[in-house]
């Protein structure tokens, strides 16, 4: 019991020695005689004419207002507490005080301060680093409370504090900041409305941060906003978001040191923190994680879901989705932890957030495919191969078609240019005209036609969503929703005009079933199948077309004659057969991407990947052929240049059939069957209409041709 009321008193004396060495420290002793009063201060200094010329001749304010000292921080302090260095002879004309040092009471703030980034600045000589006036307040007479709202530190006045350096452009430019428009950025920031818009006292401000006299770069390892540390600077607030991180893959690899490990400054910002359901916030995700992972953000951005994001105005980007919608916010993992968003047990989850109908077979689906990748996707990458050699086989080989004829009309235009025109004032006088195309023709001529550029201009912008003009056609269409639905509504044109034809085709089979029949027995003929369907009337190539095509190529090299064909040319037989090609492929590959989820219940969603590159590949020489070589072969020729108007007419003159289609003409005239395709001339009653319809049509191909082109060599270069 002594001993414990031994040690007892002991502790007490040894409190009272520290309290009184404490009180020493900030009383210092008097120097010859007594320490004069804050009254005989004030006797002279409440005067607000008093003034002092200063070493470098500025005239400064001795006044020290009474009241506003007594309400400080400062009001109970003796002035010579501070103003040690003053004498009790005071006043003095030729004394000046020294400037005061705050650590004699502020010990702990000040050693922090010292070993902070503004105080080592300052320590060098630079007093342009803040001290404790910058911040605090130039009149140390005044200082008042953190709490006070009058002070320049009070929570929602230090932003501006801060930003009158950290805002400061000669400052930014001398210390490079990182961040020369800090305050601006923090008051737009999810952060600064909260405190200084909505009042929000629990809002962070620039010290819950970064600190308060231990401000230390960012680059050190002490600092609160290092990356290493920012988790726990920000878990502050946000612990279970904090806790949450810790545990993700990029936790774990900030824990371990791995560089380049993201913390939350990375994904969020530092200053300009917006909310994570701002769709402007999506949009930034997907380039701030393609950062990292520029691998799979190449091949994300390859996808629709990359493609739209690209393209989709910020309201609209709210619907497609962005890394963090599949893999995870804070709590990423890789796919193969149980607890991944992204693990077999959890991806058919994930994939139902915008997929309600998914299943197991549709999670096979590959968002990050790289085609170029043999070894890791083979399927996909022989199909890449697939089309584009197909694509390249195309185009050499039509395109070589299309140059020798041009080169070679040139050529005989060039040593014989009246034939040229007078078939060209023959055409354009003649009054016998016959029928090519029926209005039914010519109906689902202008279908086609519609619904090509529909789906061309709603399409090429996605698979060339890099480019200015793609964001400049999407803009003007409407955005991503309105190219989705316009797109649809052409290849629902699209099937509708390809089944009306085929019935077309159906129909008039069964009205001339008897040519297929042998006229004696009635019953049917093989061979005569055969006349009818390799006729020189039917659309199925045949040999004759390979024989045609060998003497077309006879005279593009100056080998023989031109020519002459029949109804249809081996080119024209090419443009039908490759709608059936297109209309088969680009169709059922845009369908399974249209309905993935119905499809993918009888194929893997690894179809989806595969549908994409088809689409993609096939509509892009669809596009491509039809601009260039069909655009050639009907209207870019010099006997149809600038436009060729049967298709929209349906009719042919006399002597276009004679020099372009004699074969046929013959054949007509032999057979006596050339006046039921004789007419009569309408043409000029509906001319001015078609052929501005026409241009338009043909104009918009040739500007679609040009953006593609341009978007194609942008790539590689």
């Amino acid at each position: 019991m002594c001993n414990c009321i031994f040690m007892t008193g002991k502790r007490i004396l040894v409190l009272m020695a520290l309290v009184t060495t404490a009180m020493a420290a900030c009383v210092p002793p008097a120097t010859g005689a007594e320490t004069m009063s804050n009254k005989d201060c004030l006797e002279c200094h409440n005067d607000k004419t008093l003034t002092k010329t200063n070493a470098s001749g500025r005239v400064v304010s001795l006044f020290v207002d009474e009241a506003r000292f007594a309400a400080s921080r400062h009001g109970s302090n003796q002035c010579a507490q501070c103003h040690s260095d003053l004498k009790s002879t005071h006043p003095d004309d030729n004394l000046a005080a020294k400037p005061v040092d705050c650590s004699v009471c502020h010990g702990g703030a000040a050693t922090n301060y010292a070993a902070s980034v503004h105080g080592r600045i300052r320590k060098q000589g630079d007093l342009a680093a803040a001290g404790c006036k910058d911040c605090h307040g130039t009149n140390l007479h005044e200082v008042v409370s953190a709490k006070n709202a009058d002070s320049p530190v009070f929570k929602m006045n230090l932003v501006q504090t801060c930003g009158r350096c950290h805002s400061n452009p000669k400052m930014a430019e001398k210390y490079k900041f990182k961040y020369p428009e800090v305050a601006a950025q923090y008051k737009d920031s999810i952060h600064g409305r909260a405190l200084l818009q909505l009042g929000m006292s629990a809002a962070p401000s620039c010290n819950d941060c970064h600190g308060v006299h231990d401000i230390q770069p960012a680059k050190e390892g002490s600092s609160k906003v290092n990356g290493v540390r920012l988790a726990e600077t920000c878990g502050k607030c946000h612990s279970k978001v904090a806790e949450t991180w810790r545990q993700s893959s990029h936790g774990k690899a900030m824990a371990k040191g791995e560089p380049g490990a993201p913390s939350c400054a990375d994904c969020h910002s530092a200053h300009s923190i917006e909310s994570p359901h701002n769709t402007h916030f999506k949009l930034a995700s997907v380039q701030q994680c393609g950062g990292c992972h520029q691998d799979k953000f190449e091949h994300y951005r390859e996808t629709f879901h990359g493609k739209a994001i690209m393209l989709a105005r910020p309201s609209q980007a709210a619907e497609v989705p962005a890394c963090f919608d599949c893999h995870g916010h804070h709590d990423v993992l890789n796919h193969r932890e149980p607890a991944s968003r992204l693990s077999s047990a959890n991806i058919v989850a994930t994939c139902r957030q915008c997929h309600p109908g998914a299943n197991a077979s549709f999670a096979k689906y590959q968002p990050h495919a790289n085609p170029l990748d043999k070894k890791n996707y083979p399927g996909l990458h022989r199909v890449f191969l697939f089309m584009t050699a197909l694509l390249l086989g195309v185009f050499l080989f039509f395109g070589m078609h299309t140059l020798l004829w041009f080169v070679r009309s040139a050529i005989a235009y060039y040593r014989n240019p009246e034939e040229y025109r007078a078939a060209r004032a023959a055409a354009l006088a003649d009054t016998d005209w016959f029928t090519r195309f029926t209005p039914f023709e010519r109906f689902l001529h202008i279908l086609v036609i519609t619904s090509f550029l529909t789906l061309v201009l709603t399409g090429m912008p996605l698979k060339f969503y890099y480019t200015d003009w793609a964001k400049v056609v999407f803009k003007l269409i409407g955005g991503l929703d309105v190219a989705r639905f316009l797109h649809r509504v052409g290849a629902l044109v699209t099937f509708t005009y390809f089944g009306l034809h085929l019935l077309s085709l159906a129909i008039r089979a069964w009205r001339r079933r008897d040519l297929v029949r042998d006229p004696e027995t009635g019953k049917f003929d093989r061979q005569r199948l055969w006349k009818v369907l390799f006729s020189p009337d039917s659309l199925i190539p045949s040999f004759n077309d390979f024989r045609e095509l060998a003497a077309h190529v006879r005279w593009f090299f100056g080998r023989g004659e031109k020519p002459q064909f029949d109804r249809w040319t081996y080119w024209e037989r090419f443009d039908y057969f490759a709608v059936f090609w297109g209309v088969a492929i680009i169709g059922t590959s845009g369908l399974i991407m249209w309905f993935p989820e119905f499809f993918t219940k009888f194929v893997s969603g690894w179809f989806v990947n595969v549908a994409l590159i088809v689409h993609s590949d096939e509509a892009l020489l669809a596009a491509g052929f039809i601009f260039t070589i069909h655009f050639f072969n009907t209207h870019f020729r010099l006997e149809k240049f600038p436009l060729d108007t049967v298709i929209f007419s349906g009719r042919i003159s006399k002597s276009e059939l004679m020099h372009e289609r004699r074969k046929w003409y013959d054949r007509l005239v032999a057979s006596g069957r050339l006046d039921q395709y004789r007419l009569r001339d309408e043409w000029p009653r509906w001319k001015a209409i078609v052929k501005f319809f026409g241009f338009s049509f043909f104009g918009a191909g040739v500007i679609l041709l040009l953006l593609i082109i341009y978007a194609m060599v942008s790539r590689l270069f």
